[in-house]
């Protein structure tokens, strides 16, 4: 069985609204990070609940039709508010799902991120893609603007007609990090490598993580929230 461990700080933010939650389900483990839109006891309590539910709906489903079913359900809940809809507490999320001899199954909406370093080796690969205005106008081959990663281009509770849903499959081994922007961006904004931070058991690397991007915040700094697992024995 893998070992895990997350590690929250909550920044410069009146409320912590980052959440992960793991959930098994025979030999199928899954792993899942949300990151609460907003900074308030209800979005702070939504996420929570979210992301145990998108975790044990991952782990009997598979990480994106688990995600598919939190996304629809979360949609159908939105959608009668009309225009107090935008006021409903809603999240970007990651999940990732791991069983023996099988692929690692990776999926998100937002900019919650999924990273994965090998066994051996000391290359860290990102293994998703931002759903943000950033990463939207990079693909066109445009500048984007310093607050266009803020504007995310799908979520929980987004009741637009097809929205972008990630996914990818990636060798079940080494160790898995799944963060909120809160705890990547201020290492990515200062050049820092997250693998400087990686080092040690689960508990300890996590913890690391989350320190070192509250300490390089420009700024106030975002909750940031990582969860570590060691996908086999290091």
């Amino acid at each position: 069985m893998s070992t895990h461990s997350a590690a929250q700080l909550i920044g410069g933010r009146s409320h912590q609204c980052d959440a992960t939650a793991t959930y098994t389900h025979q030999e199928r483990r899954a792993y899942a990070l949300l990151d609460g839109i907003g900074s308030t006891e209800e979005v702070q309590t939504w996420t929570r609940t979210a992301a145990r539910r998108l975790a044990r709906a991952a782990a009997r489903a598979g990480a994106l039709e688990g995600l598919r079913q939190i996304h629809a359900a979360r949609a159908a809940e939105v959608a009668p508010e009309g225009w107090y809809a935008q006021y409903m507490p809603t999240a970007v999320a990651v999940v990732a799902v791991a069983e023996p001899g099988k692929p690692l199954e990776v999926a998100w909406c937002g900019d919650a991120r999924a990273y994965l370093l090998p066994e051996t080796g000391s290359h860290l690969e990102r293994l998703t893609t931002d759903h943000n205005m950033r990463q939207v106008l990079i693909d066109m081959e445009l500048e984007p603007g310093p607050y266009a990663r803020n504007r995310v281009t799908s979520y929980l509770g987004d009741t637009s007609p097809n929205p972008p849903l990630g996914s990818v499959r990636a060798p079940n081994n080494g160790r898995l990090v799944l963060a909120s922007d809160g705890a990547y961006e201020p290492l990515e904004d200062a050049q820092l490598p997250i693998t400087d931070y990686l080092m040690g058991r689960p508990h300890r690397a996590a913890r690391a993580l989350a320190a070192a991007a509250i300490a390089h915040a420009d700024g106030r700094a975002d909750n940031a929230t990582v969860l570590i697992a060691d996908l086999a024995a290091r």
